[in-house]
């Protein structure tokens, strides 16, 4: 068990037992989860995006590049004719 003091700021430091136990990294995210009496700390892992092709089935057949460029464009432009920042 590791303990660890709170500063005035509501802030801590992970002692560095328990970082490397999880594998948590100077940047990395950490989600805090309270159960009862508990606060249960896990670290968020980062998944390269192509882990998550295909994990939602398509609306509709892929129209193609030249198309969905188009499609941008046009919606750009009126956009722009509107007023709406991007």
């Amino acid at each position: 068990m590791q303990t660890a003091k709170v500063t005035y700021k509501g802030q801590i430091t992970i002692p560095k037992a328990v970082r490397e136990a999880l594998d948590i990294a100077d940047g990395d995210s950490v989600m805090l989860t309270v159960k009862g009496d508990y606060a249960i700390l896990q670290p968020v892992r980062k998944k390269p995006l192509l882990e998550f092709f295909g994990v939602f089935p398509a609306t509709q057949p892929y129209p193609g590049s030249e198309a969905v460029r188009k499609n941008v464009r046009e919606t750009r432009g009126k956009q722009r004719i509107a007023g709406v920042k991007p």
